[in-house]
């Protein structure tokens, strides 16, 4: 029997869960395994090739303070359908490039339409589910996210996406499947479509205004790009260095079932550690898992036992969870409430770490992978910890200005 709770979903609101899964499925079968396309199969440097993948970070950074706002404007179905067929028409973009700059130009399109379609699909998850239950359809819709990790880098290694863009292919088909599913949704539940805001549009300049002048949001900001930073080199720099270094066996397989594992803890710890983590202030898991992530890159430089491999994956996704799992709680407490949705936009700046991530990994591989794992993830450890002082900056701030906030009340009353 169904539960009722799950039966309170919009099919419009499944169809996205679904086809995020499906998405997440077939884009993790593929994009993992471009790092170490370009670097294994086309000798590509891994210095470009830290720009190439860099590249979609880039454009998502430049494109998603206004992802959502465009939805709102023009309408979630217009938004959507185009974006899904153009990241379709993007996949088999990458099946055909046969040169590094055709990889850089096809990425930059790859990141706009991410940057374009998820914010706008958020937005109708939330727009079709009742209050009482939206946590419920996040918490589905991050956990079709993981299934489809946890299967898809396990598929590109059967599918020799390491040596091959074929992958991408059915990436394409697969998002072009998903789009015409949305054409008949949209269709059949017509009614319950927002309509378009007439709203002006948000400004850049006036929310870096606003956000800059707070005291506790701008620590958060600085101190979650390290993190963000440090975990953009799961995908990027081990990728590589895992496919490059000679004394590693079956590098590019290993890294498969790192992702899968990555995805597959999330799955088990992410329910249980935010319940454990929900009674602290929410800067405090930020702080712990900024912390786990440095010292998985450290472990990931420190040898190359699989046993030691996959505990370093084990601490990393734990950092993980407790990073993101908890960061949309952290914004919703300390933004005011006239400008909660310019906070949530401006957070996404923090994306630039994933920007620096691939350039900063990729440099160091050049110089120093053949000669020491160390030399290259010490230096990574210790940038990602960077953050640490400002994440703690921004805890004893909120700290303090919650105890003013209590004894003002207490004197009132």
């Amino acid at each position: 029997m169904i539960p009722k709770a799950l039966q309170s979903i919009h099919p419009l609101a499944w169809t996205i869960i679904v086809g995020t899964m499906f998405g997440r499925l077939v884009t993790s079968m593929s994009i993992p395994f471009l790092a170490i396309y370009l670097t294994g199969s086309l000798g590509v440097s891994s210095t470009q090739t830290g720009l190439i993948v860099a590249a979609s970070a880039l454009a998502g950074v430049s494109i998603s303070f206004y992802g959502g706002y465009i939805s709102d404007r023009i309408g979630r179905k217009k938004v959507m359908l185009v974006s899904v067929f153009c990241w379709a028409a993007v996949f088999f973009g990458f099946a055909a490039a046969s040169e590094i700059w055709m990889f850089f130009v096809v990425n930059v399109l790859n990141g706009i339409c991410r940057s374009v379609f998820e914010p706008a699909s958020r937005a109708l998850l939330s727009d079709t589910t009742p209050p009482e239950h939206k946590l419920l359809a996040f918490n589905l819709r991050y956990a079709a996210i993981n299934i489809g990790v946890v299967f898809g880098p396990i598929l590109g290694l059967r599918l020799g996406s390491a040596e091959s863009t074929f992958p991408f292919v059915i990436a394409g088909v697969v998002y072009i499947l998903y789009g015409l599913v949305l054409i008949i949704q949209f269709a059949v539940y017509r009614s319950v479509l927002p309509l378009p805001s007439e709203a002006a549009p948000p400004r850049i300049r006036e929310a870096l205004a606003v956000t800059s002048r707070d005291r506790i949001f701008m620590p958060v900001l600085i101190g979650t790009t390290f993190c963000v930073l440090g975990y953009g080199h799961f995908s990027s720099t081990l990728a590589q260095y895992l496919a490059l270094t000679p004394s590693i066996e079956k590098g590019r397989e290993l890294f498969s079932y790192m992702l899968a594992m990555n995805a597959a803890v999330v799955l088990i710890v992410q329910f249980p550690i935010v319940r454990t983590v929900s009674r602290f202030k929410p800067v405090v898991p930020l702080i712990l898992g900024n912390g786990l992530v440095a010292l998985s890159l450290l472990m990931f430089g420190m040898g190359h036992s699989l046993v030691l491999m996959l505990t370093a994956v084990f601490v990393f996704t734990v950092g993980e969870v407790l990073l993101f799992t908890m960061m949309d709680m952290l914004i919703d407490r300390i933004a005011p409430l006239q400008w909660k949705g310019t906070y949530f936009g401006t957070i996404g700046f923090n994306n630039i770490g994933n920007v620096a991530a691939p350039i900063v990994g990729g440099l160091l591989l050049d110089r120093f992978a053949l000669q020491s794992g160390l030399a290259v993830f010490a230096p990574l450890a210790l940038l990602t910890a960077c953050g640490l002082p400002f994440l703690l900056a921004a805890h004893n701030r909120l700290s303090a200005r919650e105890a003013a906030v209590s004894t003002e009340v207490r004197q009132s009353v």
